[in-house]
């Protein structure tokens, strides 16, 4: 049995603090609307992916604009994800899951940022090729 049977304030059909939660933020006990919610959030990530393809091939936008509009695209992406999938929430007590997910962004920052730097400045220390076979006896 559920805690709701148990609950002084029964379902009165009225939006009440128990009801009014974000998409991705746990509903009271139903599988339902875990299965529209994963529905609704497979539906938003194939619109945005097909849009992503539509817009890369074709002229519908200004070229030069193409990598901005794919990088909207992948940000609501990522979005969706966080929320629909992950549950990723403001809510109190996703407190701890908001945490790891910034320390996590803070990583993969903190490695492509170096790697960068690392190839940049390996790049600007080589030696030319043409100078490099020349050396060769």
């Amino acid at each position: 049995m559920s805690e709701l049977d148990f609950d002084p304030r029964r379902y009165t059909d009225s939006l009440d603090d128990r009801e009014d939660h974000a998409p991705g933020d746990e509903p009271a006990e139903d599988a339902g609307h875990w299965i529209s919610n994963a529905n609704l959030g497979l539906g938003f990530s194939v619109l945005l992916t097909v849009a992503a393809f539509v817009l890369a091939s074709t002229h519908l936008i200004y070229g030069p604009s193409i990598p901005v509009a794919l990088l909207v695209l992948a940000i609501a992406q990522m979005g969706v994800h966080l929320v629909f999938f992950l549950h990723i929430t403001t809510g109190p007590d996703n407190t701890n899951n908001v945490l790891a997910l910034a320390f996590g962004i803070l990583v993969v920052f903190l490695i492509v940022t170096g790697s960068i730097w690392i190839m940049a400045h390996l790049n600007h220390n080589m030696m030319p090729m043409d100078q490099l076979m020349q050396n060769q006896p």
